[in-house]
């Protein structure tokens, strides 16, 4: 099956590019900054209030974060559990039974039907999808631009998965869902895995799914730090698992201390520096609400398993085009911010990006704009 879907992938690649170069691109907003460099950092399984109410015990992303950047109190996931939110941060494809169920085993997508609707969603069942659906990071190597998905711990259990594009086999049992006391890295949270676009290319995909140890290496020059940078802190430090098995204290206390240690190595890059924005939120939330007219996989289940969407969990960005202390309670999602980034970078939107009426981060998050443009 994967051969079958890597000579599909070679077969359409051209009329992919073709696709992605002339369709109408995103246009930038008059009055919103040059984005050139983005950094996400998802986290996990968290709401809002418990993040960011006053008694949060992840004090630097709940307040000291905030007071530097922009504090996004309407932001929500998409869906339960986690893969799907990070499935559609990349590619806007909504859950299917499957990926809302984090694909214990990591099978092939089967499609029901042989082509994206015209909402760019491919309905049927699975975890790794077929080359016709698009990523943001397909999208960007086309348009000539640079991207890497960092992930922490990846490889540490060579017999378990690679040190670069790690994965288990396709129709295996997914033995990374759960830590170990050596190796805390999970597919379910490295989105780029589940694309037969990125994966059928081994050495491609080698190159840019890579360890996070990379990151500070490439953040040393604007040259060497890709302009889409989507960053995935292991099993404990993203919060998932609390207490770890290695007796950290996981959860929102081992995550804050996970971004008490990266986020000023980014936010003192050049790149960063010369056009930046770090995006940190969360998978998903503890309740079923959504935002922003969310829709589901026509024939597939509520996106939020008990509900519309994956509930309230908010977002920090920081940028040199953000003022800080900023508060934005404009409605947002995870929808919202992969078609934030096509805009930026002037690609189309794919799957429920190009959702009517989706925003997009605007004036109500770069208030800083006017005054870093007056500098330069």
């Amino acid at each position: 099956m994967r051969s079958l879907s890597k000579l599909l992938f070679l077969a359409l690649l051209p009329g992919l590019v073709s696709i992605h170069r002339t369709a109408a691109a995103a246009e930038t907003p008059p009055n919103l900054p040059p984005v050139g460099h983005v950094f996400v950092i998802v986290l996990e399984n968290e709401p809002f209030d418990v993040t960011f109410g006053p008694e949060s015990i992840a004090p630097y992303l709940a307040h000291e974060l905030p007071a530097h950047g922009a504090l996004l109190k309407q932001y929500f996931g998409i869906g339960h559990y986690s893969l799907d939110n990070y499935i559609a941060l990349i590619s806007g494809q909504a859950p299917n039974s499957q990926t809302q169920g984090d694909c214990h085993n990591f099978t092939e997508f089967v499609p029901t039907t042989g082509k994206l609707d015209a909402n760019g969603q491919l309905a049927g069942q699975g975890c790794v999808y077929p080359a016709i659906v698009p990523t943001v990071a397909d999208q960007l190597q086309h348009a000539g631009f640079q991207w890497k998905g960092y992930m922490e711990g990846m490889g540490s259990t060579p017999s378990r998965e690679a040190a670069r594009c790690g994965h288990v086999t396709i129709g295996a049992r997914d033995v990374t869902n759960g830590e170990t006391l050596e190796d805390r890295y999970a597919d379910k949270h490295n989105p780029f895995v589940y694309f037969h676009s990125i994966i059928d290319r081994s050495d491609y995909c080698g190159r840019h799914v890579v360890p996070l140890t990379e990151l500070s290496v490439d953040l040393q020059q604007v040259a060497t730090t890709p302009n889409y940078a989507f960053i995935t802190p292991d099993l404990c430090h993203d919060g998932h698992d609390a207490p770890c098995k290695n007796d950290e204290p996981g959860g929102l206390v081992s995550a804050d201390a996970f971004l008490r240690t990266w986020v000023p190595r980014i936010t003192a890059s050049p790149a960063f520096r010369k056009d930046g924005l770090l995006i940190i939120t969360f998978d998903e939330g503890t309740d079923g609400k959504a935002c922003c007219g969310e829709q589901g996989l026509p024939g597939g289940p509520k996106p939020g398993q008990y509900g519309p969407g994956g509930g309230r969990i908010g977002a920090v960005m920081l940028s040199p085009f953000i003022k800080p202390g900023t508060v934005s309670d404009r409605p947002y999602n995870h929808y919202s911010t992969l078609r934030s980034v096509e805009q930026w970078f002037g690609l189309s939107y794919i799957g429920y990006a190009r959702q009517a009426n989706l925003s997009t981060f605007g004036a109500d998050v770069f208030t800083g704009w006017t005054l870093h443009a007056a500098k330069q």
